[in-house]
């Protein structure tokens, strides 16, 4: 991977370090306390895919058309949908028609891909953003059919965009792709965000103040992901050709709050181990299909441990377990500096900040019932696109998608050093067992 890892002086010279763009929390409100944006012009919007994370589910808090609504109120207009899967497109719009936010859907245009849209429209219809909420493995590359972002900057130089994580989920060698759409939403001075949402939490921004407040230098950061893996069916998830696998499609959220403390990781320092599907260890009683479809060789680790170094010297950790049974996930994320422990608990559900200080023995505990980070990443989005905000630090975004590309290629590093561990390990057990048999 050294052949993509950014030399020391370019991550100078880009500015990237643990002292990442922050918000004071207090300006990080509730939904319902938020007022619209000011204004009587529409603000059109595109959404690229009418999935689950666009138009919400039972599986979780995400939905992005629901916070846009909120965010804008009359002004928005829902220009265009754009998805392969024509029909599911069809009926969010109608379930959408048939409320109270009609006039953000009723024109709402459908098409099956982007080259039909772009055919269809143009400078003039005065877009406001794309937000980009279709499958990781569809976007992230310069290669035709997965090359949206380029396509957007192509056809329509300066509209803003909001891209989901990860930011793809492709081979490990499409990683430089992804730097090099990083350069090109830069040198056109596009307005981007990418939607790793937890650093928009309160709790993180709490963590950050206190941090920046005390001129604290990072230690250490640990990181803790056990996911209910009862409650996922999905097969692709399952499957690392099509997923990529849990650390990069679902730990990657941990895995950028580590750097987002921590700074920037020595690549060549990942080291990690995995519990994989066919130890022992790793049977697993609660899948909700038969695995025996997938290809052993493709089959998703049970667990993942890494370790790491961080430029500054610090040490970060970072572990996903795929055990829990049920619905609820069990998360937690730390932050060691001098006299001082920071850690985050359930941050997707009720986030729960535990506090020590120097000087204290006992934690100070602080919960936030009414956040929703979400809501604040499609806030300071509109806010920056407006430009509404004479001061400069009212409005943030928390993740570039150079920065969004780096945590990318660290859950790839994480995954591939688990693999060349587990392969040394066989190699090893292989010629023990060889050797038996010659001395036998």
């Amino acid at each position: 991977m050294s052949s993509r890892r950014p030399s020391q002086i370019d991550r100078r010279l880009s500015g990237l370090s643990s002292r990442r763009p922050s918000i004071d929390p207090s300006r990080l409100i509730p939904m319902d306390k938020a007022t619209h944006v000011a204004g009587a012009d529409d603000f059109n919007v595109v959404f690229i895919g009418a999935g689950n994370i666009m138009f919400g589910s039972d599986e979780g808090p995400w939905n992005h058309s629901f916070r846009f609504e909120h965010k804008l109120g009359r002004r928005l207009k829902v220009f265009a949908i754009v998805d392969p899967a024509i029909e599911r497109a069809g009926a969010v719009l109608q379930k959408k028609c048939d409320s109270f936010v009609i006039s953000a859907y009723q024109d709402t245009r459908v098409y099956k891909n982007f080259d039909e849209f772009v055919k269809n429209s143009g400078p003039r219809d005065r877009i406001k953003v794309f937000v980009i909420g279709s499958p990781p493995m569809y976007r992230g590359t310069l290669q035709p059919g997965r090359d949206v972002e380029a396509q957007i900057i192509k056809h329509f130089p300066g509209v803003a965009i909001f891209v989901e994580k990860p930011v793809a989920t492709g081979p490990v060698n499409e990683i430089d792709e992804g730097y090099q759409i990083a350069k090109m939403i830069l040198d056109n001075k596009t307005i981007c965000s990418v939607g790793y949402m937890l650093r928009y939490l309160r709790a993180v921004q709490m963590m950050k103040q206190i941090i920046n407040d005390n001129n604290l230098t990072v230690m250490a950061t640990i990181a803790r992901y056990a996911c209910a893996y009862e409650s996922i069916a999905k097969p692709d998830w399952w499957n690392k050709a099509k997923s990529a696998g849990p650390v990069i499609e679902q730990g990657t959220h941990f895995c950028d709050l580590s750097r987002y403390f921590g700074g920037e990781v020595d690549y060549t320092s990942v080291q990690a181990h995995s519990l994989e599907w066919d130890e022992n260890a790793g049977q697993l009683s609660k899948i909700k299909f038969d695995e025996g479809q997938i290809a052993p060789e493709n089959r998703i680790p049970r667990v993942t441990t890494a370790t790491w170094k961080y430029d500054s010297g610090a040490v970060g950790s970072f572990t996903h377990v795929v055990a829990l049974q049920g619905t609820n996930y069990s998360c937690e994320f730390e932050v060691f500096a001098d006299g001082y422990s920071l850690k985050l608990v359930n941050p997707y559900v009720l986030p729960v900040l535990h506090i020590r200080s120097p000087g204290d023995d006992l934690e100070r505990t602080h919960t936030f019932p009414d956040d929703d980070p979400f809501f604040s990443e499609v806030s300071n989005l509109i806010d920056v696109i407006e430009d509404i905000e004479e001061d400069p630090e009212a409005a943030q975004i928390l993740s570039t998608y150079d920065d969004a590309v780096r945590t990318y290629e660290l859950t790839w590093a994480i995954r591939e050093a688990s693999e060349r561990t587990r392969a040394e390990r066989l190699k090893a057990s292989a010629e023990a067992a060889k050797a038996a048999v010659t001395e036998d």
